[in-house]
């Protein structure tokens, strides 16, 4: 017979979302279960977002080198390592893929921390390892994603990367390829082309990043080519094959052989068909609908990657926020995403805001855009190699507002705050044209796209 544990809330998952909705209420006198099976903190401290940025960090660091001729001086060639690399992934980001100092600042604030595989029963019952847990005033469902390979013939069984094994790496191959060039794809593909490796993106989109502005996509394009990738794009993968390294065939073009294959086309929700029916829901398992509080259903609430909207820690955040306050009854407002930021951090990074300009022409909108070149701008001449981007502003013309905004360029996803606030705010195009913006900056090019936006608006 199963031993059973009654609480009050129980947690199943504790990547960001669920780790800060567990630790909250904790903190506030509930009593919480939070059970996780891998590394509490999720995909984004040991696999993702930490880790690449310290890689993307290393390998700007090379592009900044060589354009020292002409700028600053000379430099006596430059010679790439990994290991400086791999060794502070290891040290600093994720201390070994080690997460005890995380369950330590969970079970500090009060939380139970529970070790192991959860199978969900009902929306108030939780099962792991023959312990059930009972929950009388809810459950939050954070389990996030995995990532996700297609089905093509001949990969299944072959030791090709996904993002995990990317990040965990000690050595890098010779060469790359990789499938798939969405912001995995792209930041992982250009580090590893700066580090010397020989790396093919394919895509089957005519542009890198797909979903986002065509704009900043045609723009990346070029810089990664630059970078001397071999982006190959609208292609089609038939098959692979994996003897003395990869070889990844293509519909109607030569194959591409590779030492090591990164497949990086996406993720899809942790959620499996038994616990779908357990919650009560009908259809096939996907990610789990919410409303506008995250609530499931009653006494059930989603957070982070699992719900679908955004596969980023910062809405992971938000939600949890918004979870713990209407856990609490402290009156949350409604969850809204109309002005979700995202950032490659590639080079130049490219953020965008809402909608793009094909979203909001699909969505009826009579749509004014404005343009900026970022190497045209003050900011942009000063800063010489290394310079391109671009900040392009898509608006409502009957209401007067930005309903997306882009922003590509060196520091990209920073001059993309001050956009993200103008469409979460709706703010009216005539006060942003109205404001002073400093000089000379990056984010004063949004002011030379804000003119041209009144131009095309007539």
């Amino acid at each position: 017979m199963n031993q059973q544990r009654h609480t009050e809330v129980i947690v199943v998952g504790l990547g960001v979302g669920g780790e800060s909705v567990a630790g909250s209420l904790a903190a506030a006198g509930v009593d919480v279960v939070g059970i996780e099976a891998e590394l509490v903190g999720g995909e984004c401290p040991y696999w993702a977002c930490i880790p690449t940025k310290m890689m993307v960090r290393a390998a700007d660091l090379l592009a900044e080198t060589r354009r020292v001729p002409g700028t600053a001086g000379t430099v006596d060639g430059v010679h790439p390592d990994w290991a400086p690399v791999a060794r502070r992934i290891r040290e600093k980001a994720t201390t070994g893929w080690d997460d005890t100092i995380a369950v330590d600042r969970l079970t500090d604030a009060g939380v139970h921390f529970v070790r192991g595989r959860a199978r969900i029963l009902a929306p108030d019952r939780v099962e792991v390892d023959g312990v059930e847990f009972t929950a009388s005033r809810g459950l939050v469902v954070a389990t996030g994603t995995t990532a996700s390979a297609p089905p093509i013939p001949g990969l299944a069984g072959t030791p090709y990367w996904t993002n995990r094994e990317a990040i965990s790496t000690e050595q890098l191959p010779r060469s790359l390829a990789v499938i798939g060039a969405g912001v995995v794809g792209c930041e992982i593909g250009q580090v590893h082309a700066r580090f010397g490796v020989a790396v093919t993106v394919l895509e089957s989109a005519p542009r890198p990043l797909p979903a986002e502005d065509a704009d900043a996509g045609e723009l990346l394009a070029e810089r990664l080519r630059e970078d001397g990738v071999d982006l190959r794009l609208g292609v089609s993968v038939t098959g692979v094959e994996h003897r003395d390294g990869f070889t990844v065939h293509l519909d109607g073009a030569e194959p591409v052989h590779a030492e090591q294959l990164l497949v990086a086309t996406g993720r899809r929700p942790a959620i499996d068909a038994d616990t779908w029916v357990a919650l009560g829901l009908e259809g096939d398992p996907g990610s789990l609908p919410t409303d506008d509080h995250l609530r499931v259903r009653d006494g059930v609430w989603a957070v982070g990657d699992v719900t679908g909207r955004g596969a980023f820690t910062h809405v992971a955040t938000y939600q949890a926020d918004l979870v713990v306050a209407d856990l609490l009854g402290r009156g949350a407002g409604d969850a809204e995403y109309h002005a979700l930021p995202r950032v490659a951090f590639t080079d130049p990074e490219v953020g965008g805001v809402g909608l793009t300009e094909q979203q909001a022409r699909d969505a009826g909108i009579d749509v004014a855009v404005g343009r900026a070149d970022v190497a045209a701008t003050t900011r942009g001449w000063l800063h010489g190699e290394g310079n391109a981007g671009l900040i392009k502003l898509v608006a409502d013309r009957e209401n007067d507002r930005l309903v997306g905004a882009v922003s590509v360029g060196p520091t990209g996803g920073e001059v993309l705050g001050a956009l993200a606030v103008a469409v979460h705010a709706r703010v009216p195009l005539a006060t942003l044209a109205g404001m002073i913006w400093a000089y000379p900056t990056f984010h004063r090019g949004i002011q030379d796209a804000l003119r041209d936006l009144r131009a095309d608006a007539g």
